[in-house]
């Protein structure tokens, strides 16, 4: 995100990168005298708290921008005697509808426990252009006219590694050549920091441009920066709550159907039933083999099979929670690495694992099958693991986990 004080006018521009599909903007009423009503912008929902505000503006000119970061590793603040947050919906909400400075808000934030975000660092900026850097455990009051904030906590984060940010250096390196508050500059600046990963080409999701002077918002979807739409808040206020749904207000784009027409867990029933199946399938394999090894392993042949099934399974479930908890191992580059080096680093090379074993483990299965050795029910299971394996190499392939060039 950016921000830009010129004379007595304020844009803050926010990029919203994400996978979600159904992102909107909405407007709020001010909930009740000395309030103030709202818009704001968002994609992800919060369970039954409704959607999750990303970015938003006041009617008194205060605006935010949300974006996710690494846990901040020092300057570590207990916090657990300030009022805890219960809602994050209702809390980010309630910041516009009750403040119109940035004192206000660092106020009104101190009260409570906000490292409860310990993934995200958030910006307030009041129509002065004065700021307020919220992070996990710090607030950071600054007046600079210009101003750029990329994914990091400011007050640990050195300049040689936000540079290496390219989305953030390039926003600080257009700002060096020119300052303005044009409507086409501050496209240019969206643009100069949108994102479009090669992967089924998502990224920046929505871009928001805010005047805090004037209280408009334009709209750009999908980082397609040929159509615009744009709302003033003061007449959409006058209209009561409502809301848009961002995709139905531009023309089709083609990059946004390939995202809507990729298959995974999190958004499709079979698939989730599947990788559910496959959690109790590896988990009773693991567990019936190592007891199935423990008794026939001086007898039956291939005993070593049942015993390589045991850890194999064991890493199979493993791997299907990740696949369940982690969404964007889909959509992030093959092999996934986490942001701090964790054992999921590890986990993508998993499926490789698979590949590599798919081929000696369906031979051996073909011996034990005409052998006596093994009880019916023992080598059903191995084949049911086997061709439970295939599958997942299939789906391995269609979410890219291989496509490591």
């Amino acid at each position: 995100m950016y921000k830009i004080t010129l004379g007595d006018k304020t844009i803050v521009g926010t990029n919203f990168d994400a996978y979600y599909t159904s992102p909107r903007i909405w407007f709020e009423i001010a909930p009740k005298p000395g309030t103030y009503g709202a818009g704001f912008s968002g994609g992800r929902i919060s369970g039954v708290n409704g959607f999750a505000p990303q970015s938003g503006m006041n009617e008194a000119g205060l605006s935010f921008s949300r974006l996710a970061t690494a846990t901040p590793q020092k300057n570590i603040v207990d916090m657990r005697h300030k009022k805890n947050i219960s809602n994050e919906c209702s809390y980010l909400k309630d910041i516009l509808h009750t403040c119109k400075s940035i004192e206000e808000v660092r106020k009104y934030i101190s009260q409570y426990d906000h490292s409860f975000f310990k993934e995200d660092v958030f910006i307030y900026i009041e129509k002065s252009g004065k700021y307020l850097i919220v992070e996990p455990y710090t607030l950071t009051i600054g007046n600079d006219a210009n101003y750029v904030l990329s994914n990091f906590c400011p007050s640990v984060t050195d300049a040689a590694y936000a540079n290496k940010l390219d989305r953030y250096r390039k926003g600080v390196e257009l700002l060096k050549i020119k300052v303005d508050t044009t409507s086409e500059f501050c496209k240019a600046m969206s643009d100069s920091m949108h994102v479009c990963r090669k992967k089924i080409g998502d990224g920046t999701l929505l871009s928001s441009n805010w005047n805090l002077k004037d209280g408009l918002v334009a709209l750009y979807f999908y980082h397609d920066y040929t159509h615009s739409i744009q709302y003033n808040l003061k007449e959409e206020l006058a209209k009561g709550d409502h809301f848009f749904e961002i995709p139905k207000l531009f023309p089709p784009n083609a990059e946004f159907q390939r995202l809507l027409n990729y298959r995974i867990p999190q958004n499709t029933p079979a698939l989730e039933f599947f990788l559910l199946f496959c959690s109790g399938l590896f988990s009773f394999t693991s567990l019936f083999f190592l007891v199935s090894f423990i008794r026939t392993r001086k007898s039956a042949s291939h005993s070593n099979i049942k015993a390589l099934f045991v850890p194999l399974g064991i890493i199979m479930t493993f791997y299907m929670f990740s696949l369940f908890r982690n969404v964007m191992i889909f959509y992030s580059p093959s092999p996934y690495k986490d942001h701090i080096f964790t054992i999921q680093n590890i986990a993508a090379y998993i499926p490789f694992l698979i590949l590599a074993a798919i081929i000696p483990l369906c031979f051996v299965n073909r011996r034990i099958l005409k052998t006596n050795a093994w009880s019916n029910f023992s080598k059903f299971l191995l084949t049911t693991n086997n061709l439970t394996f295939i599958l997942l190499i299939c789906l391995f392939c269609y979410w890219g986990l291989y496509s490591i060039f």
